[in-house]
């Protein structure tokens, strides 16, 4: 790492005194930048910047924590951090500049690869939803073909021509419950809202409502903690309990199905949990649970396109938060996520 450059200024905007760093940083000989205004090695678009920096200086108030670039003898430029000061009698400022160049340029690569990634997040998740949404028309087509031929023909052909039928049948629904799956998946993205606050309590009873049916058909008896207001995407939100919640549904043992929803609140941090007791997941699988088209169990045991914890991952993740799992075979699973505790001032959304 290279030693501060340390210098003495004068309010008239003239080097005095400098350290041999700055010949070793910049190039320029003590002569050269001393015959200069300080101004002239500043970058253009940096000298605006570091004159009204200079006048604050010059009023009392410290540098603390500034950039700007310098130029080099050889034409490049380098970043510099500053701490000054100004002593008022001698009419001189007394400052250290670090070199910062590499950090400043690992910075940019950063944002640069994050941004790439970004848009090709984006770009992926638009590729999704328009292959999933093109295939909805031929994918019907052909799923309503297959059911005319299982009426008209069921039972007229050999018993291999009626499990051929029932094959293609179960194929195609099977296919349409993938594509189903994908453009939730990709509407993640695409179809995203702001972050607004939200009412849990009433995303909850909403949830509960649309899946009356199979909690009817299991006997299952739902509770929940009383439920905080969150800034969320209130449909993501829901689409996050309603996976959590039809997954305890459909893993069920052989004992009545009793599913909690469970909230604290710890640093910052909204915790909730869907507790369930059924059938229960081995740990060495607590991650695995969580990757697209991950299944646990064969499709005559239990149906489903292993899309439905990705979804949850994604979108607490969306929301700033993570997801995970604590759970024993046979002894139930309970599923955690978090939602930071965000004013609506401080979403960022």
């Amino acid at each position: 790492m290279s030693l501060d450059m340390l210098c003495i200024a004068g309010f008239d905007g003239y080097f005095k005194l400098l350290n041999p760093a700055w010949e070793k940083n910049l190039g320029y000989s003590r002569e050269e930048l001393t015959r200069e205004p300080y101004l002239h090695f500043v970058h253009p678009e940096d000298r605006e910047r570091t004159t009204a920096e200079a006048a604050k200086l010059t009023t009392g108030v410290d540098t603390v924590s500034f950039e700007n670039r310098y130029r080099c003898k050889d034409g490049s430029y380098k970043w510099l951090l500053w701490v000054s000061t100004a002593d008022f009698q001698t009419q001189l400022l007394y400052a250290a500049a670090r070199d910062i160049t590499d950090r400043k340029k690992a910075e940019e690569e950063l944002q640069q690869a994050a941004a790439e990634l970004k848009r090709s997040n984006e770009a992926l998740a638009q590729f999704a939803y328009v292959a999933s949404h093109d295939l909805h028309e031929p994918l019907r087509m052909v799923a309503s073909f297959v059911q005319l031929i299982e009426q008209r023909y069921k039972g007229k052909l050999d018993a291999q021509g009626d499990q051929f039928i029932a094959f293609a049948s179960d194929g195609a629904k099977r296919m349409q419950a993938l594509i189903n799956d994908l453009l939730a998946l990709s509407r993640l993205q695409t179809r995203a809202n702001p972050l607004m606050p939200t009412d849990c309590a009433g995303v909850l009873r909403n949830v509960q409502a649309d899946l009356l049916l199979a909690i009817t058909e299991a006997k299952a008896v739902i509770t929940h903690d009383p439920m905080p207001t969150v800034m969320a995407d209130s449909s993501q939100l829901a689409q996050l309990f309603q996976n959590l919640i039809a997954n305890a549904l459909k893993f069920r043992s052989a004992t009545p199905v009793r599913i909690h929803i469970g909230v604290k609140h710890e640093t910052g941090n909204w915790v909730f949990s869907v507790r369930d007791n059924g059938i229960g997941i081995d740990p060495k699988f607590s991650e695995r649970i969580f990757g697209i088209f991950q299944r646990l169990h064969a499709r005559d045991e239990f149906q489903g396109t292993g899309i439905g914890l990705a979804v949850c991952k994604q979108i607490a993740e969306r929301h700033g938060g993570r997801i995970w799992v604590e759970s024993q075979p046979g002894q139930g699973s309970t599923f955690f996520f978090t939602i930071p505790d965000k004013k609506p001032a401080e979403s960022g959304y």
